[in-house]
């Protein structure tokens, strides 16, 4: 543990460059609870970069912390590439563009030459840029969907993925030899860009971006034939351009956008928790929508690499899962490649192991082979790179994570909105002109393919108890597994932290294929599961259900078994 009291009082001497930061330091003065929350620990840097509270401390994010962890990255750039550059952007988040600029400044400083967005854009555009410009490293300033006081930094490799465990592993030292006050080189946004060590990226590379976007379209005359009728909200983010441009570009002609959620706001005012996987994300497009005849309401989160649905269901809206528009979308590409003649050799379906077998099903009935994948969208984008490394990105038809993450085409590494948001308009416009909803293709699909229902349980654990209950929990559960889960037996024990999959009639193992993670997985007869893992970002086990049934009824009141089994297995 950090000493406190020492770090407090060099902070109230310090921490004068950003003005918010004194005022903040002198009001917990006295409050040792506030002291210790801000300064018990430092930040940690991981594959997903920084995340936290935005504020002053070295538990926060700030200036200091942002500034210390790009010196760090600076020196690791230095040490591995010849002349590494970075591509930087960010996203509507409180302070965000002061901390990319902030650590523009620091690489500059060190050499290292750095492409800015000039404004903020989604973190796809940010992944397309690390790749067209081949830049040793990206980084974004965004805290994706977590609520307002919440900022984060993002760091990519250079095939346009986030970093790998090794090299953020080795960047984290180098961010842990530096001091944030003395350690750390900078200059003058001006003179960088007087000096030509920072340059603004040009219009040319976005709209290279939009036309690798246009450029997934598997049917481009539905969107322009159906008059599909969208509302759109942005949810006070980055894709209001980038998604609004696109639809227009493919011919979408009614969209609607959501005035209140329209403008960048970090406060996020309307939508307290700019998440589109929750209902109360859609509650203003829903209002919006009022009166109207809207065939789509579409939501994406503040950096839009997420995209989540509501559909016309009679005189209502139906949110769409992100399982249930993976699923969608896997079964309108491969099925529209197949009609037209175009569906390559040896298609592949990307998904991660958390994400509905439903995938898999429909997969197969075209031919398709699924990649089953760690949680994380980096895994999807280094598959994407092997691919386009033998010249066979063509066979790669769709990724997708079941929190509302998609990618199609080769143009970003990373989950992308922007193609997701294009490709569920197209999608909506092609069953449009047969006369069909989403919400009736769904159906069809659970008719054609047995009825998947997915749900996921959420135990949190707060503070080193928590942490240490957490890791007892999973111990215990991976020393002795339930031999039968609401009253169904386990066939099949997947267990990722020791790489092995048991068939536990046979008793055969298989080497799981993967990274090490720690994740538990569990197989009854109907092919219904259970996947349990530690939430990697936040304090909590997540329990994944996916419950298999022949009507929405038998499946619901199977995964209410399996919900308070599993309850009882965890003891909690």
């Amino acid at each position: 543990m950090n000493d406190i009291k020492s770090l407090y009082s060099l902070w109230c001497e310090k921490a004068t460059a950003d003005s918010d930061l004194i005022p903040e330091l002198q009001e917990i003065s006295g409050d040792d609870d506030a002291i210790l929350d801000r300064f018990y620990k430092n930040l940690e840097f991981g594959t997903a970069g920084l995340r936290g509270v935005i504020g002053a401390g070295t538990n926060r994010m700030n200036v200091y912390t942002v500034n210390q962890a790009t010196q760090g990255l600076a020196n690791y750039l230095n040490e591995n590439f010849e002349n590494p550059s970075v591509a930087v952007a960010y996203d509507s988040r409180i302070k965000s563009d002061v901390f990319a600029k902030e650590a523009a400044c620091v690489l500059a400083a060190n050499g290292i030459k750095v492409y800015l967005y000039p404004e903020l854009v989604p973190t796809p555009m940010l992944s397309f840029a690390v790749r067209r410009l081949g830049c040793s490293s990206g980084i974004i300033i965004t805290a994706s969907h977590n609520p307002s006081k919440y900022n984060g930094y993002k760091c990519y490799d250079p095939n346009g993925y986030q970093m790998t465990d090794e090299a953020a592993a080795e960047t984290y030292e180098y961010i842990q030899k530096t001091d944030m006050f003395s350690g750390v080189k900078t200059m003058s946004f001006d003179d960088a860009l007087a000096e030509d060590m920072i340059d603004f990226i040009e219009d040319w590379l976005m709209d290279e971006f939009y036309e690798k976007v246009l450029s997934a379209s598997v049917n481009p005359d539905a969107l322009k034939k159906a008059n599909l009728k969208v509302i759109y909200t942005p949810l006070n983010g980055t894709g209001n351009k980038p998604v609004r441009k696109v639809l227009k570009m493919a011919g979408v002609k009614d969209v609607t956008v959501v005035k209140e959620q329209e403008k960048p706001d970090g406060n996020f005012p309307t939508c307290p928790f700019p998440n589109p996987e929750i209902r109360q994300a859609f509650e203003c497009a829903i209002k919006t929508a009022e009166g109207t005849d809207a065939d789509l309401l579409l939501a994406t989160d503040p950096d839009c690499d997420r995209v989540g649905i509501a559909v016309r269901d009679g005189e209502e809206y139906v949110l769409m899962t992100g399982n249930e528009v993976g699923a969608m979308l896997c079964e309108y590409l491969l099925s529209s490649l197949e009609e037209q003649g175009k569906l390559p050799n040896n298609p592949i379906v990307v998904k991660t192991i958390v994400t509905t077998p439903l995938v898999e099903t429909i997969a197969a009935a075209f031919g398709a082979q699924t990649a089953d994948l760690l949680t994380g969208f980096k895994y999807i984008g280094e598959l994407v790179t092997n691919l386009e490394k033998k010249d066979e990105t063509d066979r790669f038809i769709v990724g997708m994570e079941e929190s509302y993450g998609y990618l199609r085409g080769a143009h970003a590494r990373d989950k992308d909105a922007v193609v997701a948001s294009l490709l569920i308009c197209e999608m909506a416009s092609y069953y449009k002109l047969k006369g069909i909803s989403l919400k009736q293709f769904m159906d069809g699909i659970y008719e054609k393919y047995g009825m998947y229902l997915n749900t996921v349980l959420n135990f949190g654990f707060e503070g080193a108890s928590g942490m240490q209950k957490m890791a007892d929990m999973m111990n215990d559960l991976r020393v002795n597994p339930p031999k039968e889960i609401a009253g169904a037996p386990v066939v099949k024990m997947s267990d990722y932290k020791l790489s092995v999959t048991k068939d536990t009639v046979t008793g055969e193992e298989i080497e799981i294929k993967l990274p090490k993670s720690n994740v538990l997985s569990f197989i009854m007869p109907d092919n219904s599961k259970v996947i349990v893992r530690p939430s990697g970002t936040e304090p909590k086990i997540k329990v994944y259900i996916t419950a298999c049934g022949n009507s929405r009824e038998e499946s619901t009141a199977k995964s209410e078994k399996i919900a308070e089994s599993m309850s009882t297995i965890l003891g909690v």
